[in-house]
C-alpha cells in the first residue's frame, strides 16, 4: 500500500517528525553536557511521543485511503482480512 499525503496532512506528520528531530538532538546534547537525569528522560519521553503521534496519523492515513480506495486493493488481489492483519500489525508496533 502506497500512501499518498496532500497538503495539510503532509505538513502535520513533516512536522511532528521534525519535532520528533529536534528533541532527540536536545536529548544527545543533554547527555553530552551531562544534564539531570530527569529532564533527559522528560525530554525524550516527548520525542517518543511526537514520534507515537506521527505513526498514528501515517497509520490513520493509510487506514483511510484502504477504505476509500477499495478497487486498487481487490487489483492487488489482498483480502479484507490480509489487509485487517495489516493494518492491526501496524496498530500493534506502535502500542
Amino acid at each position: 500500500m502506497e500512501l499518498q499525503f496532500e497538503g495539510d496532512d503532509l505538513r502535520s506528520v513533516l512536522n511532528r517528525l521534525r519535532r520528533a528531530q529536534g528533541q532527540i538532538s536536545g536529548v544527545i546534547k543533554m547527555i553530552e553536557e551531562g544534564r539531570d537525569c530527569e529532564d533527559v528522560v522528560t525530554q525524550l519521553a516527548a520525542a517518543s511521543r511526537a514520534l507515537d503521534r506521527a505513526g498514528f496519523a501515517i497509520i490513520a492515513t493509510g487506514l483511510q485511503q484502504c477504505l476509500t480506495d477499495v478497487d486498487r486493493r481487490d487489483a492487488d488481489g489482498e483480502t479484507t482480512q490480509q489487509l485487517k492483519a495489516r493494518l492491526e500489525k501496524l496498530f500493534l508496533s506502535l502500542a
